[in-house]
């Protein structure tokens, strides 16, 4: 006998929610219904998916990897029906489902994925989630996103046959609240010396290049707090709690938006984003619209670059 996936999807469904019932509820069936389906599939593969946990539901270890299955066949399925409706001309949200590496910042985020949103041949339903940048990338392999920004490409060590693609370089400013600045803008980089400043957290592309920078301009700036955030940080820089860096393409709007100063740039010093997708994947329609979206933006002192792998 073939597999049922009808019965697969009762049990993805019911896995996704953790409880019978609301699995019932949303596939419109009685949860006495969804529970024999469920046991149907059980004898079929004869391994238990699911055991008691107090009123709820847990997964055993076989039943874990049944939904990692369940969960590429349906998100593939999902790609099929937007895929076919594209080709025939049929009006239809492609659903883009994002993740936004936590060092990248928000507003380079919105610079990169915006343009999506307006491309004239189809609509584009983002999906957008923020995260580790490895945490995210293994839920790439396991089609749970379909793209992830980052400003690192996929590291050696994560076991992920994934495709990095370089959208561009972008410069570092360093910026700072009106008193704050008007400290230090005389005689830059070497007035860094023992100023408070506040960096993104260790393990960043942005953070690397700053102490490499630091170090060959002679300086040594005291560090006030370091941040995962990059919009916390900003929200420290903008009360006066310390410079702050952020990419040179967005210092415009971070000006007008925290009512802060530009105080100089680093030299030759460049941050690279990314965009990771599995192979195979850039040809999905949502997928590639954000791809040449981001090559068409025009970045204020940024140095965009053509498609390529990392």
């Amino acid at each position: 006998m073939d597999l049922n996936y009808q019965h697969l999807r009762y049990f993805w469904v019911t896995a996704r929610e953790g409880n019978l019932t609301r699995a019932a509820d949303l596939l419109r069936l009685a949860p006495s219904t969804v529970s024999a389906q469920i046991k149907t599939l059980e004898a079929w593969l004869g391994y238990a998916l699911f055991e008691r946990q107090g009123r709820g539901l847990a997964m055993t270890l076989r039943g874990q990897q049944v939904k990692e299955y369940a969960d590429e066949i349906f998100a593939l399925g999902e790609e099929l029906v937007d895929t076919v409706r594209s080709e025939t001309g049929l009006r239809h949200a492609y659903r883009l489902r994002v993740g936004v590496g936590n060092h990248l910042p928000k507003l380079v985020a919105w610079e990169l994925l915006s343009p999506a949103l307006h491309v004239p041949e189809f609509p584009v339903h983002l999906l957008v989630r923020e995260d580790r940048a490895d945490r995210l990338v293994a839920d790439l392999a396991v089609h749970h996103l379909d793209l992830v920004l980052s400003d690192k490409p996929v590291g050696l060590s994560l076991d992920v046959h994934a495709e990095s693609v370089l959208l561009g370089e972008s410069g570092i400013s360093l910026m700072a609240a009106p008193q704050l600045a008007a400290r230090v803008l005389h005689d830059f980089p070497q007035s860094l010396q023992e100023a408070p400043v506040l960096l993104p957290e260790v393990g960043s592309s942005m953070r690397g290049l700053l102490e490499a920078w630091f170090q060959r301009v002679g300086v040594r700036p005291r560090i006030v707090a370091e941040f995962g955030d990059s919009a916390l940080m900003k929200s420290f820089g903008q009360e006066g709690a310390g410079l702050f860096p952020v990419p040179t393409a967005v210092r415009d709007v971070v000006e007008a938006t925290y009512r802060v100063v530009t105080v100089g740039e680093l030299e030759d010093t460049w941050e690279q984003l990314y965009a990771i997708v599995m192979p195979g994947r850039r040809a999905n329609p949502a997928v590639a619209a954000v791809l040449q979206a981001a090559q068409n933006v025009r970045y204020n002192r940024i140095r965009n670059a053509p498609l390529s792998n990392g």
